[in-house]
């Protein structure tokens, strides 16, 4: 009887590591894609303005202040794909191709807007601020949402949950920076990952 809860305990002992393993693969990058932010650190970026961008369960989040975390690197063609999860009172963003880093916002990058309680929302949530209206507009607040945008020469696309939301061709901005943006509520991304095209 000894023996066999050994044998039974040794199989229980395997069986986590190889659910670890699993666990630890499924959060590498597909083939073509870089993990930018998966909530283990935050290598990737710079922090601008005075939003209190933290670590905190896997994830990385903020609740205070108004700032962007700023990618170290420059883009110009690229699929982004983001997890993140808002609340209701939520104000943020995926900004692209920013022409100014250290002063990213609507008018020097293209603005991928997470505010489901805008006072326009024809560039609320799903929207590409002043570029291309989303009608009707999602909702993202309180739940889980992956954001999907594509940035092909002048060529802009915007995916919320597997449904466009928003398209246009401009050419303003050709190459730059992509930042998160946090201005209210409670803002938390847990993965965000590059496929530059």
């Amino acid at each position: 009887m000894k023996c066999f809860s050994i044998i039974i305990m040794g199989l229980v002992l395997i069986g986590f590591a190889v659910f670890g393993c699993s666990q630890q693969a499924s959060r590498q990058a597909e083939p073509g894609w870089i993990i930018l932010l998966d909530g283990s650190n935050l290598e990737n970026w710079n922090a601008v303005g005075n939003a209190n961008w933290r670590l905190e369960d896997g994830l990385v989040q903020a609740d205070k202040g108004n700032g962007h975390l700023v990618s170290k690197n420059s883009y110009a063609d690229f699929q982004i794909r983001a997890e993140f999860w808002v609340d209701a009172d939520a104000n943020s963003g995926i900004h692209i191709r920013c022409a100014d880093p250290q002063k990213p916002g609507s008018g020097t990058c293209y603005e991928v807007n997470i505010y489901d309680k805008r006072a326009e929302p024809d560039y609320g949530t799903g929207a590409i601020v002043n570029y291309a209206k989303v009608s009707p507009m999602p909702k993202a607040g309180g739940r889980w949402n992956t954001l999907e945008i594509t940035a092909k020469g002048p060529q802009l696309t915007v995916i919320l949950n597997g449904v466009r939301t928003a398209e246009t061709n401009n050419s303003k901005y050709a190459r730059g920076p992509i930042t998160l943006q946090y201005s209210a509520g409670i803002v938390k991304f847990r993965r965000v990952e590059i496929k530059p095209l």
